[in-house]
């Protein structure tokens, strides 16, 4: 019997409300002359602790910090040297503890891949899970991924 035939996903840049612009490095590649698969890891990292971390946003409260727990990516087309890319992230859906995140990474208009990416809010000290405070529910909303 036959698999059903899934429609192919869309990905739009503008409809990830942060995004950042960065280059490929020639030690991202790999024997493939592509960037290699790990190093896209790294790449949806810079856009996640950019975005909590960096600026007045008010997502890394103190005494607590974020830890990622899950991250699956999906390899869409090569991305070479020399070039630029950008990152596009978006937040999916706000749990007791966690955040959950959509992330892309564009060369041009294409796709290369993508991720969904979950971190929970733990008590810096305790390591323990925290729950997400309205305040912090408030301050994420402005990334709430568009769709």
């Amino acid at each position: 019997m036959n698999a059903p035939i899934r429609p192919k996903p869309q990905f739009k840049l503008e409809n990830y409300p942060f995004r950042l612009a960065d280059n490929v490095r020639y030690g991202d590649l790999d024997p493939n002359k592509h960037v290699n698969n790990g190093v896209y890891a790294t790449y949806f990292e810079t856009a996640r602790v950019t975005l909590l971390r960096s600026g007045d946003r008010g997502l890394m409260p103190k005494g607590l910090s974020w830890m990622l727990v899950h991250l699956a990516i999906d390899f869409r087309a090569e991305m070479h040297w020399p070039g630029s890319f950008e990152l596009g992230i978006g937040v999916s859906k706000l749990g007791r503890t966690s955040t959950t995140f959509q992330q892309v990474v564009f060369a041009g208009d294409v796709c290369t891949a993508s991720a969904e990416a979950v971190t929970v809010l733990v008590d810096a000290k305790t390591r323990k899970p925290t729950p997400l405070t309205p305040d912090i529910i408030e301050r994420f909303q402005p990334w709430l991924l568009l769709t």
